[in-house]
C-alpha cells in the first residue's frame, strides 16, 4: 500500500479516536457505529457498558446483498441499510441511539444510513 493511503488510514483512526473520547454507548443510549469501505457499508448497535453487539446489518451479508441487488448507487443502498438497522434495533427493544461515524465524515454514505435509520423511528442524539 502506497504511503498515501498509509496516511489516510492513519488520519481516519486519530479522527476516530477523538470522537470515542466523547461518543460511548450505554444501555439506554447505545451506540450505532458505522465501517465503510469503498465498496460496503456496515452498522452496528453496540453496548458499551457491557461490551455486546445488539445488532448488526452489512451489505455484504447475503440476505442484505440480495435485497439491494435492484437499487442503484451506493448512497441509496446505505439510506436501506440505515433503515434495516432501525428495523432490527427495534426488535432488540432499541429506541435511541448515539451515532459514531467512525472518523469519516458526515457526508454522503454515512449522513445517508444516519437519515436511513432516523426515518425508520430510531431516534439519534
Amino acid at each position: 500500500m502506497s504511503d498515501r493511503h498509509t496516511a489516510n488510514r492513519r488520519q481516519r483512526q486519530r479522527r476516530h479516536e477523538r470522537v470515542r473520547k466523547h461518543v460511548a454507548g450505554s444501555s439506554d443510549r447505545p451506540r450505532l457505529c458505522v465501517a465503510r469501505s469503498s465498496r460496503h457499508i456496515s452498522a452496528q448497535i453496540i453496548d458499551d457498558e457491557k461490551g455486546h453487539t445488539l445488532c448488526a446489518v452489512t451489505t455484504t451479508a447475503h440476505e442484505v446483498g440480495e435485497s439491494l441487488r435492484d437499487v442503484k448507487g451506493q448512497v441509496e443502498k446505505s439510506r436501506r441499510v440505515g433503515r434495516l438497522l432501525a428495523e432490527r434495533a427495534r426488535a432488540a427493544g432499541v429506541t435511541k441511539v448515539v451515532f459514531d461515524r467512525g472518523g469519516f465524515r458526515y457526508h454522503g454514505r454515512v449522513k445517508a444510513l444516519a437519515e436511513g435509520a432516523r426515518e425508520s423511528g430510531l431516534l439519534e442524539f
